[in-house]
């Protein structure tokens, strides 16, 4: 195993281990206890995660069905399909945390406010059209992957180890490409428009109670932090999306995959979603009272 992979597996075995704990901590606030609304939503954007990394990168998820003796060809289509689901998920979900983040911290005056009393109702039925959405959507890879065999003769382009891209129709590739992209630039327009959204509405509320209200108690309104934290997320998010995106984009149109190029992709695919469940532990003050509280028990 080379450097590089062990890098990769620390980075993935980390990252499963943070979003497993903020996993088990959101099921016991949504099952126990009062949850806030945006609870559900960063509740399955952590499970989606868990699975990509499972699946992203052909590490852990590929290794099981080999020590299983699975057929290649059936390790390759349930990997890849999988975390291509994961990773529209992920972008989906990150975008909706945005948005009803931005309704959420809306003043009464503001046409998102009649959107507040529904929330819940719109949320349960926002999290079901994206999972239906994603798993139709990405069911044409399905067809279009499976078991690497020889590249000189068959034209496929290898992806991960043992898998690889078969060759497909011209106006089939550029469809799906165009589909793709129209789908991740308008979920990336929509969160950088409820993010500017956000950050106007901080603004102006600091503008207009800063002679009422003290700097600190402003700095830890709960309201100002959650919404500090997800704008955090999304300016991460699509930094790291997009330099993926361009990687996939032009290995696909040049249809090649450099060694070194999918390695760096691998990394990419990882980064959000570590970085994800350490910005949320740190900002999050339910959390940080659990760990105060069983650091006390243990001294």
């Amino acid at each position: 195993m080379s450097s590089v992979e062990n890098v990769l597996y620390f980075q993935a075995g980390f990252g499963v281990l943070a979003n497993v704990f903020l996993l088990l901590f959101y099921i016991f606030i949504i099952l126990g206890h009062r949850p806030k609304p945006m609870d559900l939503i960063s509740c399955q954007l952590t499970l989606v995660h868990i699975i990509m990394f499972l699946t992203g990168g052909n590490i852990w998820l590929a290794d099981i069905f080999g020590f299983l003796n699975i057929e290649n060809d059936i390790k390759c289509k349930a990997t890849f399909y999988t975390s291509r689901v994961m990773r529209g998920l992920s972008i989906c979900i990150t975008c909706l945390l945005s948005v009803f983040q931005a309704v959420t911290i809306s003043p009464s005056t503001s046409m998102l406010a009649k959107f507040k009393q529904k929330l819940k109702k719109y949320m349960n039925n926002a999290l079901f059209y994206i999972w239906f959405f994603n798993l139709s959507v990405c069911s044409n890879m399905l067809f279009f992957v499976g078991g690497f065999t020889n590249v000189s003769e068959t034209k496929q382009v290898k992806v991960t180890k043992s898998c690889s891209l078969f060759p497909m129709n011209y106006i089939i590739r550029e469809l799906i490409v165009i589909l793709s992209t129209s789908r991740d630039v308008f979920l990336v327009a929509v969160m950088l428009t409820s993010s500017a959204y956000m950050v106007n509405i901080l603004h102006r509320h600091q503008r207009q109670y800063k002679h009422l209200h003290s700097i600190k108690s402003l700095r830890t309104s709960p309201e100002k932090k959650a919404t500090q934290t997800i704008l955090l997320l999304v300016v991460f998010f699509v930094v790291m999306y997009w330099v993926d995106f361009i990687i996939s984009f032009t290995s696909l149109l040049l249809w090649m995959y450099d060694p070194v190029v999918l390695t760096v992709q691998k990394f990419l695919i990882y980064a959000y979603p570590t970085i994800t469940p350490l910005v949320q532990i740190s900002s999050d003050k339910r959390i940080i009272n659990v760990l105060k509280n069983l650091q006390s028990k243990c001294h």
